[in-house]
């Protein structure tokens, strides 16, 4: 039989944005045999996401993450639905999710690596294992009640940068959630405000395309800021700290801003005497270093959800060939939400 893959033609280079012409529609001969513990899956879902951006570099070799091979097939989180199975532990219709799922429309894989997923938590959403309850999710949740110290009745505001995004979007409903007196929302177009604010909850959301930032900032926090979630870095997050308090907390979550140039990404002088002077708590927050609160994590955003307290936004592109364009787009921020890439129906 045949499929369709997605392979990586050429490397953009560290201070280059990727191009259309970096990935590579195929059609190959496909093999459905399968070893013990193996399962054929058909691809549902895949998620597209910033940190891809660093899979391309061969720089980044030697990091927690999986490098992209040139001439190969890519991958990233992802869902399917088995359709042939020599695992002992999963059978044909059990959804299925890898963080590493090649962009494919049909693979073979480990059965011992997939996890078994329940549709009835999500209603049947089960593109939302990829952004609620999954990786985005825990993110947003771990990342402020770890490095946010938010204490509630203590009239705290949080700024989120990237506010619209897939972790954005659900870390500014989350600081409200865990105590947080005022959140403040940064994003790219006045539609994205108009959303945060009437959709999400946030108090306010400023459009930083737009001139005035550190004043409108000031306004919206007259008082200082007293935690920052940072999806950006860049001149953005300079503006933030230079407004954050004595002993605050900035939870250094992305920096989507800096991931077309050279690491390691510094700060301005100034901003680094502003965290030095006052005491701003400031390091990476790295997701795997938690697995042991997945399962309380994922608990708790299911109950938030249930409950309606939490609303999870998506941009879906339909096809696999749309996938690479999925992933431009969204390091240009053309996405409100998580954005996620529907290869086939369930």
């Amino acid at each position: 039989m045949k499929v369709k893959r997605i392979v990586l033609a050429s490397r953009p280079g560290i201070d280059k944005e990727p191009v259309p012409e970096n990935f590579r529609l195929e059609e190959a001969d496909f093999q459905e045999d399968l070893s013990d513990g193996q399962v054929l899956a058909k691809t549902l879902y895949l998620s597209v996401d910033p940190y891809l951006r660093y899979c391309m570099n061969e720089e980044s070799a030697g990091s927690y993450l999986l490098i992209w091979k040139i001439s190969e097939v890519l991958f990233s989180n992802g869902i399917g639905v088995v359709e042939k199975s020599k695992s002992n532990q999963l059978k044909v219709g059990d959804i299925v999710s890898d963080f590493n799922w090649p962009w494919q429309t049909k693979c073979i894989l480990d059965g011992s690596s997939l996890k078994k997923l329940d549709p009835s938590l999500v209603d049947g959403h089960v593109s939302h294992y990829l952004g609620l309850l999954g990786s985005t999710g825990l993110t947003a949740l771990i990342g402020i009640r770890e490095q946010g110290h938010v204490t509630p009745g203590a009239n705290q505001t949080m700024v989120v940068s990237g506010a619209a995004g897939g972790v954005g979007s659900l870390a500014g409903q989350i600081g409200h959630l865990l105590g947080c007196s005022r959140v403040i929302g940064i994003c790219g177009t006045n539609e994205k405000c108009a959303f945060l604010t009437s959709e999400l909850g946030f108090d306010e959301a400023l459009n930083y395309k737009m001139p005035g930032l550190t004043y409108k900032l000031k306004a919206c926090c007259p008082n200082g800021v007293d935690i920052y979630f940072d999806n950006v870095g860049g001149d953005i997050s300079d503006i933030v700290i230079s407004q954050m308090k004595k002993n605050s907390h900035l939870v250094l979550c992305g920096q989507i801003s800096q991931y077309n140039k050279s690491p390691p990404f510094t700060l301005e002088p100034q901003t680094e005497n502003t965290l030095k002077e006052r005491n701003i708590t400031r390091e990476m927050f790295l997701l795997l270093n938690y697995t042991n609160q997945f399962e309380s994590a994922t608990l708790q955003l299911s109950e938030w959800v249930r409950a309606g307290k939490l609303k999870a936004k998506e941009t879906i592109v339909h096809g696999l060939e749309n996938t690479a364009g999925a992933f431009l787009s969204m390091m240009k921020g053309g996405n409100i939400g998580k954005q996620i890439v529907q290869v086939a129906e369930q």
